[in-house]
């Protein structure tokens, strides 16, 4: 049986928000700017939950790591003024689900305790060293926090000694028992000494983790922090109903909508994030996937280049993106459905935190929207159904932000020269005046990474592209479903291009088909097959786009001027006349979204040796189910 605690969302703090926070934690908590305690955190300061068991539900982004550091706080100042325990051992364990929140958890307790002289935390998860991990173990940790996995090997191993352990905390309860782990946390937790305080911390607690809170916890007093769908009140939820073969389009307009804002994408498995993130990056956008399969190391640099700006956009599976704590994300976008409500509640909850807002998108197929009704009710969530982004709506709201920061940059004319005065002067001269201001402001408005895409109306009765149920079944496609998009074509009705860049030079599919995009402001629909020769490459425009993207490709292009296009004269494409090796590419700076080319001061890869065959973009056959 259960106590329990409610904080509703309205209670007001106390006049010292602060004033129950032990002195050295109120200092660092101060200093990373908390003005006031969350609901749950001041709920765990409550007399009432001194030894006790806690049950701790709480939605994503409401403080539950700091909270429980503020529950640790009196057993840790005991521990470190007896000079008998002050270095007997872990006296915490903190259990995580997934590497990236234990290194997570570990910096947020890192701060929090930073006043506490020779408090220290040893992380242990998988993908790292096991012989440095023990090496720190020996050490006599006070804080231990770890994986399942990792944490019960070296139990087995001797390296963890939990004979001292007086405190374990199972954050993301439910989910660690989602990922298979319930075997080990029972191992774990038998292995423990009877008599400590076991911490459950979950957004929600299903029949599943409260049998294994029951079988584990003695009198829990159940926090109810935040409930279901409280914490995302700064969210905006919303849902574009749509046919699957248009999910890429509406993600790019999106995207571009979003402007520089840092975005999560949530996608069903790691091919996908894979394949997705190349379609994106071959579109210009600074993305980079991100799934368990990854190497650590990886994980580690793309989390932090994602945190520091380097790249704005990340796709990744559910389970990657459970250590992801940036506070600055602006948009999350579902491209698969999550697979219930309490995963809907994880992945949008990674916007709208620290006291910001965000957006939460779904992009739903018209035969899923009544199981996402049923996924929003159980998670207590207005969602607002809208049309997906137009390219008018895109285009229309791009103007509108180039000429709000142009009227900013008009109130403040400081730092204009006198010889731009007398330079705009002589422009005027004979001219009309309000000509010029049109063409300059033409010349001046910034071109978006890519052209924004037509999003077509779902038909009636249409439904998802694939082997899909509206649960969000599996797909076939080992490869991706975002390999390549665009509606089901045959080579019919295309016209071929050639461009002076070959497999020597760097060019791959994906790199032609941004650049091709880019120049001639064609979404990717309009392109069809691309092969990589040596030195040149050829495309396939549809027809109806040729002549129009013809005359566009002919201008010189700003970012690469080496490259031309021409229109071959026979469909085995040769063209019209020579086309040229551009071996001065490596002049040019790579284009956005390809940070990860080759080490070369060009960012291009050279051609490998023993290759036979040219790389080819397949188009859509009509009579397949995905590209050939």
């Amino acid at each position: 049986m259960t106590a329990e605690i409610d904080t509703p969302k309205d209670e007001k703090p106390a006049q010292d928000s602060l004033a129950g926070v032990p002195v050295a934690l109120a200092q660092a908590m101060r200093k990373r700017g908390y003005s006031e305690l969350t609901p749950v955190q001041r709920a765990v300061l409550d007399s009432e939950s001194d030894g006790r068991d806690l049950r701790i539900s709480s939605q994503t982004g409401s403080g539950k790591t700091v909270a429980i550091g503020l529950g640790l706080a009196g057993h840790f100042s005991a521990r470190l003024a007896d000079k008998a325990t002050a270095r007997s051992g872990p006296s915490v364990l903190v259990l995580v689900p997934t590497r990236e929140l234990a290194m997570q958890v570990r910096d947020e307790l890192h701060w929090l305790f930073a006043g506490m002289q020779g408090l220290r935390t040893q992380v242990v998860m998988g993908g790292t060293s096991v012989l440095v991990e023990r090496r720190g173990l020996s050490q006599k940790p006070h804080i231990v926090v770890g994986t399942p996995g990792r944490t019960l090997d070296h139990i087995k191993g001797g390296a963890l000694v939990p004979t001292e352990i007086q405190h374990v905390a199972l954050d993301e309860s439910d989910r660690m028992l989602d990922m298979g782990f319930r075997d080990e946390l029972e191992a774990i937790l038998e292995q423990l000494p009877r008599e400590r305080r076991t911490h459950l911390i979950s957004a929600t607690f299903p029949g599943a983790v409260c049998k294994l809170a029951d079988r584990f916890q003695k009198k829990p007093l159940h926090i109810q922090g935040t409930r279901l769908g409280a914490a995302n009140a700064d969210i905006e939820h919303s849902a574009h109903l749509l046919d699957r073969r248009e999910s890429y389009g509406a993600l790019v307009n999106l995207l571009l909508l979003n402007d520089d804002g840092r975005c999560l994408i949530f996608v069903e498995r790691r091919v996908d994030a894979s394949s997705l993130a190349t379609k994106l990056s071959g579109d210009g956008f600074p993305v980079q996937p991100f799934s368990g399969e990854l190497p650590q190391a990886q994980r580690t640099r793309t989390l932090n280049a994602f945190r520091d700006g380097t790249i704005r956009t990340l796709v990744s599976t559910d389970v990657a993106a459970r250590g992801i704590d940036v506070p600055d994300i602006e948009l999350v976008v579902h491209m698969d459905a999550p697979a219930d409500a309490d995963s809907y509640v994880h992945r949008s909850g990674r916007t709208g935190r620290a006291g910001r807002t965000g957006k939460s998108v779904m992009l739903v197929p018209p035969r899923s929207q009544r199981s996402i009704d049923r996924l929003l009710a159980a998670a207590r969530i207005k969602a607002e159904w809208t049309p997906p982004p137009t390219a008018a709506k895109v285009t229309k709201q791009l103007r509108k932000r180039f000429r709000h920061q142009m009227h900013q940059r008009l109130a403040d004319t400081e730092s204009v020269t006198q010889a731009q005065i007398d330079y705009a002067k002589g422009l005027l001269d004979g001219r009309d005046p309000a000509a010029v201001v049109a063409m300059l402001l033409e010349f001046a408005e910034p071109s978006p990474v890519r052209a924004p895409m037509e999003i077509r109306e779902p038909r009636a009765g249409s439904a998802p592209s694939g082997k899909r149920s509206d649960s969000g079944g599996k797909r076939s496609d080992s490869r991706g479903k975002w390999s390549d998009s665009g509606s089901k074509r045959s080579d019919s009705g295309f016209v071929r291009f050639s461009i002076n860049w070959g497999e020597g030079t760097g060019a791959t599919p994906s790199r032609i088909l941004g650049h091709v995009c880019r120049r001639g402001d064609v979404n990717s629909r309009s392109v069809g097959a691309i092969k990589i020769g040596d030195t040149t490459s050829t495309f396939d425009v549809e027809a109806s786009a040729a002549a129009v993207f013809e005359k566009r490709a002919r201008r010189p292009d700003a970012r690469d001027p080496k490259l031309k296009i021409f229109r071959s004269s026979a469909a085995s494409g040769q063209t019209t006349k020579p086309v040229p090796r551009v071996d001065a590419l490596a002049t040019e700076r790579p284009k956005p979204g390809t940070k990860h080319r080759s080490k070369a001061k060009s960012g291009f890869k050279p051609a490998s040796k023993g290759k036979t065959g040219p790389k080819t973009r397949k188009p859509f056959d009509s009579k397949r189910k995905g590209r050939a």
